[in-house]
């Protein structure tokens, strides 16, 4: 399956259920709620779509986090702004949705980095040497 298919699944699912029960609310006259569900559903099918950056295997992680970058920038932030959480009164305000939309950035991919950069390479290591291990002195694998 192509990238931009499996962009387009990923994405796609989240964004159509968020977006139905955002209407949903709209049509009950939830507006405020409704709006957050839609900006919600937007939000996750941005991350989730993007996600497939970096399952590009000829890009460094610099580029596939650049790329995730820009498409949170041209996704996530206008949700963001159109969401009504935060008050837009003057060009403080946005410039405070920008700050708290490029810290929380970096403390997700710094989280991210770390479990699937860091822990899980090592424990799917420590795990595949006591596999090796147990083949090796004729053992069943743990776990079966």
């Amino acid at each position: 399956m192509s990238l931009a298919m499996k962009a387009v699944l990923r994405a796609g699912i989240p964004l159509v259920i968020m977006t139905a029960i955002g209407v949903a609310l709209l049509i009950q006259d939830k507006a405020a709620d409704g709006r957050s569900t839609i900006a919600v559903g937007v939000i996750v099918a941005a991350v989730v779509g993007a996600s497939v950056t970096y399952d590009v295997a000829g890009w460094s992680l610099r580029k596939q986090s650049l790329v995730h970058f820009a498409i949170m920038l041209v996704t996530v932030l206008p949700a963001l702004l159109l969401s009504g959480w935060f008050p837009l009164d003057s060009a403080w305000d946005y410039v405070a949705v920008i700050a708290a939309f490029i810290a929380g950035g970096a403390i997700l991919w710094a989280l991210g980095y770390l479990v699937f950069g860091r822990l899980v390479p090592r424990m799917t290591a420590a795990r595949d040497k006591d596999a090796d291990a147990d083949a090796v002195e004729g053992r069943e694998p743990a776990g079966l």
